[in-house]
């Protein structure tokens, strides 16, 4: 084993590993498209091609291993005197994994987004982060002089590959993806406080932990913010009836208060999850921003048009005039979507439930029409 690791070799292998740099250097602009390609592809053939999205996601997540291990195989190398990675060689090969990982969860965070909400800002911020990371001169100056930053930036990029390839991989719910993606990402953002710890003393540790405890804190409040990458709602409707046995919303009428004291009403939305998936999502109803009832749903996934669950309210307050709000939600409080609608005395300025499905999001879009093959596609929807 020693006579494979002797300087010599050591220095070979890198020289060889810096020319390979250099020589993919010019063709870098490539590859964030080439990733951007790759987790579109994951993302609309994760149910007709399982194997390929897990392929993608565990390539993705063997090249972090790679990158959070190369300050451990820097300072294994530097112990036994062997020559370490240049620091322009590391920050290359971080800078390609941080964009494969940016413009790979892109299309997962895009679609998913709930745009009329604070998850908007959310995918401002990957957006912003997929921008830095193409823009060498911000990216090496980040990466040189704001070390702090680089390891925010780098643990939030783990945040976003375990979000959306957990799900993919393993099945997890996206409650459990996301409470694990977020004890993963305080870990790999513990670097970024070390400094604290330089003149080690009571108060600095205090300091340490109490800065570890703020953020996992803080990440869990802003989970509302977080789009469930693998979840989204693909349609909803409000009805006065429902035909169970076809699982549609029936009839119309205004929502004036004599009317849903008569009739009740009904919310149905289809929720798109990858096959095998089972979740627990919530119809959580407001009236002029009070919460009111939550009602839990079992939804499992694989139906391309999302699995159609609905909910009926019947015992609406005595004066039920004014705003609602029904939030769709996962059971750990991540936004699938929601729906606004007026109760009002006058019929004309009173929301009308319709029955009418209604696309959410991107989904109205269809973009599966500008993948070859899927229009004449008649592969049997499962019963759902």
């Amino acid at each position: 084993m020693g006579a494979l690791l002797t300087p010599s070799r050591i220095a070979t292998v890198q020289r060889h590993i810096e020319s390979i740099v250099e020589r993919l250097k010019p063709w870098s602009w490539l590859w964030p498209p080439m990733a951007f390609t790759a987790g579109l592809g994951s993302f609309f053939l994760v149910d007709r091609q399982q194997w390929l999205g897990a392929a993608l996601a565990l390539g993705l997540l063997f090249a972090w291993t790679l990158l959070l291990s190369e300050g451990l195989i820097s300072r294994w190398l530097s112990r036994r005197g062997h020559p370490t990675p240049t620091r322009g060689v590391t920050t290359f090969i971080a800078q390609m994994i941080h964009q494969e990982t940016l413009f790979f969860t892109l299309p997962f965070i895009l679609v998913t987004t709930v745009w009329n909400s604070g998850q908007t800002l959310f995918a401002l911020l990957v957006g912003g982060m997929a921008l830095l990371s193409i823009i060498d001169p911000l990216y090496f100056k980040v990466a040189e002089r704001w070390r702090s930053v680089y390891f925010v930036f780098h643990a939030q990029c783990v945040f976003l590959v375990l979000l959306v390839t957990l799900p993919i991989m393993v099945h997890l719910t996206t409650g459990q993806s996301l409470l694990l993606a977020l004890g993963i990402t305080i870990l790999v953002a513990l670097p970024s406080f070390w400094h604290l710890l330089k003149q080690r003393s009571l108060k600095r540790w205090c300091a340490f932990f109490g800065l570890t405890l703020l953020l996992a804190y803080g990440a869990w409040l802003g989970r509302i913010w977080v789009p469930p990458a693998s979840l989204w709602m693909t349609s909803s409707a409000l009805s006065p009836a429902f035909d169970v046995e076809q699982r549609l919303p029936q009839g119309s009428m205004a929502l004036t208060p004599q009317a849903i004291r008569d009739n009740g009403l009904y919310v149905y939305t289809a929720i798109r999850a990858p096959r095998g998936l089972s979740e627990t999502i919530t119809h959580a109803w407001h009236h002029n921003g009070e919460p009111m009832d939550v009602v839990e749903l079992n939804i499992n996934g694989g139906r391309e048009q999302g699995y159609r669950a609905w909910s009926h309210k019947q015992n609406f307050p005595e004066d039920p005039t004014g705003q609602w709000r029904i939030d769709i939600m996962t059971s750990t409080g991540q936004r699938l979507g929601l729906i606004r609608f007026e109760v009002a005395e006058d019929s004309q300025q009173a929301s009308l439930a319709d029955g009418e499905i209604h696309a959410s999001g991107l989904s109205g879009l269809n973009l599966r029409r500008f993948i070859p093959g899927r229009a004449n596609d008649k592969e049997a929807q499962q019963d759902d």
